[in-house]
């Protein structure tokens, strides 16, 4: 049984390897205009058959317009990367967030992969960016460089202008429609993701940057984790127990080096607290909430600030569950999702992008893969406007947690919020239980397509289109469709604010907080 197990593994090594080096021949091969026109004619047929929301931003004579646009377009042979910046900008005028093209990039090997992670973090992922005034400035240096100091603009890497990459990027993905300043924030924030897509692996780039009319010449390298090294193997550095214990609790990024979720008070007497949560995918989210909010309970405090900038979104059970904890009623947090027909959840689990091996899974589970396709079958109805509906939890009436907060919320928010967050604000703003400050999210108002993602591997280029199975909307709706939720104080943070660490709308926010609490006195 063991020399089974091994030979099975062995066999699914060897094919793992051999997989990767059939995959990274072809990242420069041509592909013939035939094969990707043929790409588009399974794209294009994919979305109208399981996107619930195809045409609400984007008309369908004009969607296919771009489509047939894009297969006559086709008459040379060219790159799956040529091909990516052909395609991205008409998967993208959809206008739906969440629906989107990834271009090819070098695949490693189980052992390339094990020798590129002990050689620790890339070097630009190691700074956070923002753009002011169509320049790229360093807002935080997560490196061991201290010279690198926030509002440092990047003038060149590797002698490339970052607008003139970004530029080149900007219309492969989209917000949810027609909001801008989710593409802005984006751009400067996935920077160090689109010079990867263009250049691949490095070690090391050679960079100008100017601080205070000050240009130097600067060479970033790859920052080594803090391991300890012996016998040609490397050993994390033991966490103590009750450290490892806050990490899952909280969630923790080690490249930022901080928590996904962080409960503060800014003033002594704990009237005021900061609920700073940075994504909806980390942590346990169940025990922090609940823990939480009986601390704000038993300390009586007065208002609570939740902190949702740069948040993109993660599990809608999260944010359901944390609005639990703020409304102020019984509400239902979801109407019925829709779906395209009864059967379009079949493609819930399923990738075209799978690895043999994870086909392999599927098939042998095939039995419980065919009762939940069942179970989603029945459950899938045809609603009174005639179209598919998915009843889920988050759409039934809810009561409020015990403990919910019943003191005064402010929201802040930004470009960067994004899905679960807007939807989670899209409730908050709609029942009039929160004010919000700071811009415009990068997510509508009115819902998104999400969810269930799977992942579609086109057959020739290889490239790949993520696209939501389920169309989520809040019980409350905007008369503005296609933009996200408008603050109602507006504040755009400076580049000044970012060199001198100020934060603008936390300020406003604890200012009023204190002239409201002297008026009451």
């Amino acid at each position: 049984m063991r020399l089974i197990r091994y030979t099975l593994l062995l066999a699914l090594l060897l094919e793992s390897c051999a997989s990767v080096d059939k995959y990274n021949a072809q990242l420069n091969a041509l592909r013939n205009e035939k094969d990707l026109k043929s790409d588009v004619d399974y794209i294009q047929h994919k979305l109208e058959k399981l996107h619930p929301d195809l045409y609400h931003y984007i008309a369908k004579k004009d969607l296919d317009y771009k489509f047939d646009s894009l297969r006559s377009s086709l008459t040379t042979p060219i790159t799956s990367s040529d091909f990516y910046f052909r395609l991205s900008p008409v998967i993208a005028s959809i206008k739906q967030g969440h629906t989107q093209t990834f271009p090819l990039t070098k695949k490693l090997k189980p052992l390339e992969k094990k020798i590129a992670s002990a050689k620790g973090t890339s070097p630009l992922a190691q700074f956070d960016f923002e753009l002011f005034n169509n320049k790229l400035y360093i807002v935080k240096n997560n490196s061991n460089d201290s010279t690198i100091k926030v509002g440092t603009e990047v003038v060149t890497i590797n002698g490339i202008k970052p607008l003139e990459l970004m530029s080149k990027f900007s219309n492969t993905f989209t917000s949810d429609g027609y909001n801008k300043t989710f593409v802005t924030r984006r751009l400067a924030k996935s920077f160090s993701r689109f010079f990867y897509y263009q250049n691949g692996i490095m070690d090391s780039v050679y960079c100008q940057l100017n601080y205070k009319d000050s240009i130097r010449s600067v060479t970033l390298k790859r920052l080594v984790k803090s391991k300890i090294l012996g016998n040609g193997k490397s050993k994390e550095k033991k966490l103590q127990q009750n450290e490892s214990h806050k990490r899952k609790l909280l969630g923790y990024d080690p490249l930022k080096r901080m928590y996904s979720k962080q409960l503060s008070f800014p003033v002594k007497d704990s009237s005021v607290a900061i609920l700073r949560i940075s994504d909806f995918t980390k942590g346990a989210y169940k025990k922090f909430y609940k823990k939480s909010f009986q601390q704000l309970d038993s300390l009586h405090c007065k208002a609570l600030i939740i902190d949702l900038r740069d948040n993109t979104g993660g599990r809608l059970r999260e944010i359901y569950n944390l609005y639990s904890y703020l409304a102020d009623s019984t509400f239902h947090f979801i109407d019925k999702s829709e779906v395209t027909s009864k059967t379009s959840l079949w493609y819930s689990g399923y990738s075209d992008s799978n690895p043999l091996w994870v086909q392999a899974i599927r098939t042998v589970s095939f039995p419980v893969v065919a009762c939940v396709d069942i179970y989603t079958y029945f459950k899938t109805i045809k609603g009174i406007d005639q179209k598919y509906q998915f009843p889920i939890k988050e759409s039934k009436p809810t009561h409020p947690k015990a403990t919910a907060f019943k003191g005064k919320v402010y929201v802040l928010i930004n470009g960067g919020s994004f899905s679960a967050s807007c939807l989670l604000s899209s409730n908050l703003q709609g029942s009039k239980r929160a004010i919000f400050v700071g811009q415009e999210t990068g997510g509508a108002y009115n819902g998104c397509v999400a969810g269930i993602m799977p992942v579609r591997r086109l057959p020739k280029s290889k490239l790949t289109v993520s696209f939501g199975l389920l169309g989520y909307q809040t019980p409350y709706k905007s008369e503005i469709d296609g933009r996200g939720i408008f603050p109602d104080v507006e504040i755009s943070p400076t580049l000044l604010d970012r060199m001198n660490g100020t934060d603008p709308e936390l300020q406003w926010v604890l200012n009023d907080v204190k002239n409201l609490q002297q008026a009451a006195k």
